[in-house]
């Protein structure tokens, strides 16, 4: 009797286990076709939920965890997709539908190789199948605009990497490491706002990843930034210690900080040969941070004016601005270079870039200034004719212009070739000219200061009166065996 009663207690309880099975069976295709229903109104959060509830119910059904992955795939959550894929095909490797969803999922992340091995499986499943053919060349296509990046990248050649990585996430829109190549390109290009976009995109969805650590730090690098940046090199390193790249990056850092720092106050204690010297190491480390280098090269070029080496002043300013066309100070340093030098029509088009840049009422007087230098220094050169400075005394400006007027006066040249007369009278007029000009105080200050000679009336001949002991005097100088010509000739 016991016996009996123990077996009967066994009997009753197995058979409600087998009808609470089919139960869960019936319970889990509903929960799978609600879900249905809202992927089909595009609710992917609520489809997730339902299809989550048919594997609970039954977590051995593949086409459940397939549909599971493909709502992960619409709300961007490839990872977990492709782990919902990869145990659909586990469950049922005939599965097509379950191997196409893992390789986009592959794909999608960036891995086009396992990618490839997935459409391969669906296409032995289903050789006629046109989306596993299309995904199969999708995923080719990929591994060749890798590939051509890889090369491209050793080469510099940072734009197309750029399109092949945009080329490439356009089927592998999840794949952080393509995207992170992008950002790196984009700031080799001087793209800082894109390429930080991108990085903090990144970071955004994880906040350790420390190659977008670095492209964040690289960015601020670039654009001079530098104690900021080396605090993300450092956290980079932090999360990987190996990053060879954001280890590099923070070397050359620090080492750029230190020189320029070391150069600045040698420039301010006035050791300039030493500034000199530091400014030109700091630009030996890193020819890739355009932004800095340029302010080093701005710097050395002032250090250059004050040795007074204005011909370099000039070539470093310049070297600033082929690196940054928008960079003031170097355009203004080299501008004032210009000026010293006489190169006026140089020193107005660097006024008129920084004028049309920043219209300050500084930057337009010091325009005006060089466009009236400009103008008086294609008239002729009064001072230079007579020889004298341009702060000569009355009595040394009267001295000049009888030397100079004696060494051209057409009778000393009588025996000359027509050609020689011709110009030595061509230079005894402006002789007599320089000195109309620079004897009167009204006409020399008009002159100094720019303003047309021709105004006013002003006579531009010589001085007759002038000109009148000429005669007696080279009668003198040119008798006798000690004469003029013989003297000069």
């Amino acid at each position: 009797m016991a016996a009996a009663a123990e077996c009967d207690v066994v009997m009753a309880a197995t058979e409600p286990e087998l009808l609470d099975d089919e139960e869960a069976k019936r319970e889990a295709e509903t929960f799978k076709e609600q879900g249905n229903a809202y992927y089909a109104k595009k609710d992917y959060n609520e489809a997730y939920n339902y299809y989550t509830k048919a594997i609970d119910m039954c977590p051995k059904n593949a086409s459940y965890y397939g549909n599971r992955a493909a709502t992960l795939m619409m709300l961007g959550r490839f990872r977990e997709a492709l782990g919902d894929a990869q145990q659909s095909v586990r469950l049922d490797d005939s599965f097509v539908r379950g191997h196409l969803r893992e390789g986009k999922c592959h794909l999608s992340l960036g891995n086009a190789m396992a990618a490839c091995r997935s459409f391969q499986r669906a296409l032995e499943l289903d050789h006629k199948n046109a989306q596993a053919q299309q995904e199969f060349k999708n995923a080719n296509a990929v591994m060749e605009y890798e590939k051509i990046a890889e090369t491209d990248f050793e080469k510099r050649d940072f734009r197309k990497v750029v399109f092949c990585m945009d080329r490439a996430l356009e089927f592998a829109p999840a794949c952080h490491r393509f995207k992170i190549l992008k950002a790196e390109c984009l700031a080799m290009l001087g793209r800082y706002p894109e390429a930080q976009s991108v990085a903090s995109d990144i970071l955004r969805m994880d906040s350790t990843n420390a190659d977008a650590l670095y492209v964040r730090g690289l960015c601020l690098y670039y654009e001079d930034c530098i104690e900021k940046a080396v605090q993300f090199f450092v956290q980079a390193l932090r999360m990987a210690p190996d990053h060879e790249k954001a280890c590099i990056a923070c070397r050359n850092a620090k080492a750029l900080k230190a020189k320029k720092e070391d150069g600045n106050k040698a420039f301010k204690e006035g050791n300039y040969k030493l500034a000199y010297e530091l400014y030109t190491e700091a630009l030996g480390i890193d020819p890739n941070n355009i932004k800095t280098n340029a302010k080093l090269y701005c710097n050395r070029g002032t250090v250059n004016s004050k040795l007074r080496k204005l011909d370099d002043a000039i070539e470093d300013c310049t070297n600033a601005v082929k690196l940054d066309d928008t960079y003031i100070k170097a355009y203004l340093r080299r501008a004032q270079c210009y000026m010293d030098t006489e190169q006026y029509e140089e020193a107005v088009r660097d006024y008129e870039k920084v004028y049309q840049t920043e219209k300050t009422k500084e930057h337009k007087q010091l325009l005006k200034n060089a466009q009236l230098e400009l103008k008086k220094s294609k008239r002729k050169d009064y001072y230079k004719i007579l020889g004298v400075d341009k702060n000569a005394s009355e009595d040394e400006i009267k001295k000049a212009y009888r030397k100079r007027a004696l060494m051209h006066h057409p009778d000393r040249h009588s025996g000359a070739s027509a050609e020689v007369q011709k110009e030595e009278e061509k230079k005894f007029k402006e002789v007599g000219e320089a000195f109309t000009i620079l004897s009167d105080p009204k006409k020399k200050t008009r002159y100094d200061s720019g303003q047309d000679l021709d105004e006013e009336g002003m006579n531009m001949g010589g001085d007759c009166r002038m000109f009148e002991f000429f005669p007696k005097m080279l009668q003198r100088e040119t008798s006798g065996p000690g004469s003029f010509f013989f003297q000069f000739g």
